[in-house]
């Protein structure tokens, strides 16, 4: 398997803050990726050194095997980045935002894919950027931003703002223009329902570490949510593998386990709650209950299985 993104040890201080630790990320070759985290977790810190906007402190990154600080004019040439706020020359008219970007990139342009988007969002070349909408500034962008024909494209919350029929053209634009095959996509974003619509395999990133790294599927199945019915105020929670946290609710004990099975039921049932049942979860559930979990103790999702180290029950208000 090739990767078009892979890091090794990659690590950011701030002074003596450690923004992203030791990460070791690996993008399969073709894949629509979802890197995902709360604020601050370090995604856009990743982004910056993964462009070479940022220097890591140490550790090593490669964009379609070749390293970031090295990489040759030509496969520059096939990497293209769409930032958040979706960045324009307002004065410009949509024309000469396309001739000024040909300008960059005239041996690999594609102006009939180009002209293709702006004709599908009725998008005049006449039109001043400024004076375009939210969706149809973001959709001038990324037909910029894929007219070079990119083999690896780093979108960075490229939906933020736009409404959500916006949003939907979007996705779908995007999920059009991966249908060549070999092309990469790394899409960081808030809204996870975007996430979970589009994308192959997560990567989550907790505090900098990155936390979970797998299908798409299979983290959101991997998640349970248990809810404990009790005639009176529940009781202690024990604990057990793969708890990321545990809480009272009235007469309820919810739970968030990762690898629900036998062992799990058992210490469910030892404390004879009146009834229970296990809630399902989409992509936005699952990472929110994940993510708010206790950090110590959280487990670590990887292609097949989770590592699920006892953990101790983290009671707290709802």
């Amino acid at each position: 398997m090739t990767h078009a993104i892979l890091t090794e040890r990659l690590t950011k201080y701030y002074g003596a803050h450690c923004v992203v630790n030791c990460l070791n990320l690996s993008v399969p070759t073709g894949t629509v990726y979802g890197f995902l985290g709360r604020n601050g977790a370090g995604k856009s810190t990743t982004i910056k050194m993964l462009l070479g906007m940022a220097q890591p402190s140490y550790g090593r990154a490669l964009l379609l095997g070749h390293e970031v600080a090295q990489l040759p004019p030509e496969v520059k040439a096939r990497i293209a980045y769409l930032a958040e706020g979706h960045p324009l020359y307002g004065w410009m008219t949509v024309a000469e935002a396309v001739r000024f970007g040909r300008s960059f990139h005239a041996a690999r342009w594609n102006q009939r894919l180009l002209d293709q988007i702006l004709d599908h969002f009725e998008i005049p070349a006449r039109a001043k950027l400024r004076r375009l909408s939210n969706g149809q500034r973001v959709n001038v962008a990324l037909a910029l931003a894929i007219a070079p024909d990119p083999d690896l494209l780093i979108l960075d919350d490229p939906t933020l703002g736009l409404d959500t029929v916006a949003r939907r053209d979007f996705l779908m634009s995007m999920i059009h223009l991966v249908g060549r095959q070999g092309r990469t996509i790394l899409f960081s974003s808030h809204i996870l329902a975007d996430v979970e619509r589009v994308a192959d395999r997560i990567g989550i990133l907790v505090d900098g570490v990155l936390r979970v790294d797998c299908p798409t599927e299979h983290f959101k199945q991997s998640v349970s949510k248990l809810v404990l019915e009790f005639a009176g105020w529940p009781p202690v929670f024990p604990g057990c593998a793969g708890l990321v946290q545990a809480w009272e609710v009235g007469h309820r004990l919810e739970l968030v386990i990762v690898n629900f099975g036998a062992q799990q039921r058992q210490v469910i049932e030892s404390l004879s709650p009146l009834a229970w049942d296990e809630v399902g979860l989409n992509l936005e559930d699952a990472f929110v209950d994940y993510t708010r979990g206790p950090r110590r103790s959280l487990p670590v999702f990887g292609d097949e299985t989770a590592d699920v180290p006892p953990s101790t029950s983290d009671r707290g208000a709802a």
